[in-house]
């Protein structure tokens, strides 16, 4: 498998090309290149998947494969850093993600974002972009990993703040940016940290099953808990910044300032995902050694996924409510790792059922959610406008749009037989095994899903009539946009029946799906009273959605401004950090260190300035000082006796 490598090659040199030749090259030639190129990624992967799948188990156990691998950098006299290729399951999975998602990305902004300025600028960072999440999902280790995890930080900046004329862009991406840079300051501690006690940033040697290499992190404790607990800690920190866990979520709203299509790729299918497969890379560690930071992740999912649900449901900006749903959906697929017991799946309690189902949510919800924004985009170019309204009955202007964004709001609200039913159904199963209470709780949240989803598909095609305004129509978008929404759709009703189960399980052997029918038939009711509620609300233009926000005033304009969480944000930076600590000691460094050393500077000038003189070069001058020191010297002397 060493053709792998140009799975990574491609992208970084459509990168290079697109982006140096820049406007030497035409708008169609610049997405023609990015699009052929992820053309041939994508094909690449599905081989890769295809032949991994096919030809790779021993004893019934998946293979881990490193087809390419070398030393980059030595750190020290046994602990070096890797850069290479590591093929296993769940990085198998992840090309599949990636590689599709993004190509559909590349098809679609063909006609989104015909005629924009920068057209191949975006083409050149949507590559860079994709080149670096594949790197991240097949590093060999851990600091490769976290390379890679900058370079998609960078990637996300460059392409979230893409209008940089427009300043609340600029402003979502350098937001973006800070708060993920410092969730990954907690990251690189965690890392130094293991690595320092393991030896090693290898994966195969920390997921080897040595438990020897985990002596020392073990031993050591700081603060009641061992440095490896705290290393595992700090490192899911790091996830929970990159997959906008709470409190770390509140720039990823504010990235839809960004290309629709950016939205789809990004914040949608990949990035935010990047945090869900960094502790599915370490779950071996967190369930062998760290249980109790691994059920940590599953109640900050938990909390998370009912959190942004709840605000999902108030907000009126289409893409806003579809972010607040990715990030209620991550909640999801951290449940699903943290309820997790142990790695086998293969006995009565199913303990690595979390694990899968996690993984297989993450492959399902990639492709609806992207079909999802991708809708949107076809919307927002249709209407010129992303708030809901401005939209209603659209269904008879977007045929396409309007089925294929149905298909994915049936799916995620868990209606079968389309995937999110069949990924989420498991999920459930998993949370019910770990505790009633986290089983009703996500019960509750997929009923909450449902009925925002539907409040989101109802205002935007039923409701209303859309008013057309002069000679502007609605109209479906182009084939260009049209089939990446066809295609995803299709996915979206098949992708339930892929028995996922036999390609990526925790202990990589082979698990049948079974769905818990007594479950699932609870979790299609609580969906169903959901979608049944909101069509009552909604389906129809009525006052009584208005009606019901004033009587829940409190709470409504709460879950509007998503709990002030940006407000205690400001506060406690502006009020507290900025004018509180950072200004007394700006007004020390300005006056008492800048002034003692301007002070010193001053007397060093005046002292020269007094004694220059004596350097003068006059002759006559230096005579004089001679015979007036003399002088004054005898006069001493004399008076002296």
């Amino acid at each position: 498998m060493e053709y792998t490598i140009l799975i990574l090659l491609l992208p970084l040199l459509s990168f290079l090309a697109v982006g140096l030749l820049g406007v030497k090259l035409k708008p169609c030639t610049a997405g023609l290149v990015g699009t052929i190129t992820l053309g041939l990624v994508t094909a690449l992967s599905y081989f890769t998947a295809y032949q991994f799948f096919t030809g790779h188990k021993v004893n019934g156990v998946w293979e881990t494969l490193v087809p390419y691998n070398f030393t980059w950098l030595n750190v020290g006299e046994n602990l070096h850093i890797d850069l290479g290729v590591l093929i296993d399951p769940i990085s198998v999975m992840m090309l599949v993600v990636i590689s599709t998602v993004s190509l559909m990305v590349h098809i679609y902004s063909m006609g989104y974002m015909k005629g924009e300025k920068g057209f191949q600028r975006y083409y050149a960072f949507l590559s860079l972009f994709t080149f670096s999440m594949l790197g991240l999902v097949l590093a060999t280790n851990i600091f490769q990993m976290y390379i890679f995890w900058e370079l998609v930080g960078v990637s996300s900046y460059l392409l979230i703040g893409f209008y940089y004329t427009k300043p609340s862009a600029v402003a979502a991406a350098k937001k973006a940016f800070i708060v993920t840079r410092f969730a990954d300051f907690f990251f690189l501690i965690g890392i130094l940290v293991l690595s320092f006690s393991t030896q090693t940033f290898d994966f195969g040697i920390l997921m080897g099953g040595d438990e020897s290499i985990f002596s020392t992190a073990l031993g050591s404790t700081f603060m009641g808990a061992s440095a490896l607990v705290w290393a595992m800690a700090l490192i899911f920190i790091g996830g929970a910044g990159k997959s906008a866990m709470f409190p770390l979520q509140v720039w990823l709203p504010d990235a839809m300032e960004g290309p629709t299509p950016v939205s789809a790729l990004i914040h949608a299918a990949t990035m935010v995902v990047a945090g869900v497969y960094l502790v599915a890379r370490l779950f071996p560690i967190y369930i062998g050694f760290t249980p109790e930071v691994l059920h940590g992740i599953g109640y900050v999912g938990a909390f998370t996924a009912m959190f942004a649900a709840v605000i999902a449901i108030t907000q009126t900006d289409i893409k806003r409510v579809l972010a607040f749903s990715t990030i209620s959906q991550i909640g999801f697929m951290m449940v699903a790792l943290g309820v997790s017991t142990s790695m086998t799946l293969n006995h009565s309690e199913h303990g690595g059922l979390g694990y899968m189902s996690s993984m297989f949510h993450l492959f399902t919800h990639a492709m609806f959610k992207a079909l999802l924004f991708l809708g949107a985009g076809s919307i927002i170019h249709a209407v010129h406008s992303n708030d809901m309204k401005d939209m209603g009955g659209l269904r008879k202007y977007m045929p396409i749009t309007h089925i294929t964004f149905l298909i994915a709001c049936l799916a995620i609200a868990g209606i079968p037989p389309f995937s999110g039913f069949v990924s989420k159904d498991e999920i459930m199963t998993a949370a019910y095994g770990f505790s009633t209470g986290m089983g009703v709780w996500m019960t509750i949240t997929a009923g909450i899903t449902a009925f925002y989803m539907f409040r989101l598909y109802y205002n935007i095609f039923w409701g209303k009539d859309y008013v057309v305004q002069g000679n502007h129509k609605p109209h479906e978008s182009p084939l260009s946009m049209s089939f990446p929404l066809m295609f995803l759709a299709f996915i979206t009703i098949v992708g339930g029946f892929i028995p996922f189960g036999k390609f990526v399980t925790p202990d990589r052997t082979v698990y049948d799906i079974h769905l818990d029918w007594k479950i699932a038939v609870i979790s299609v009711i609580v969906a169903v009273i959901g979608i049944a509620l909101a069509t009552l609300l909604y389906k129809k233009d009525s006052k009584r959605p208005a009606e019901l926000a004033a009587k829940m005033q409190g709470l409504y304009k709460a879950s509007y401004n998503k709990f002030y969480i940006d407000e205690v944000y400001m506060f406690i930076t502006k009020k507290i950090i900025f004018n509180g600590i950072s200004r007394p000691f700006a007004w020390f460094d300005r006056h008492v260190v800048d002034g003692a050393m301007n002070g010193m500077a001053w007397v060093t000038g005046w002292s020269s300035e007094k004694t220059k003189r004596f350097q003068s070069g006059s002759m006559q001058w230096y005579a004089w000082v001679f015979l007036a020191g003399i002088l004054l010297i005898t006069l001493i002397a004399i008076l002296a006796n």
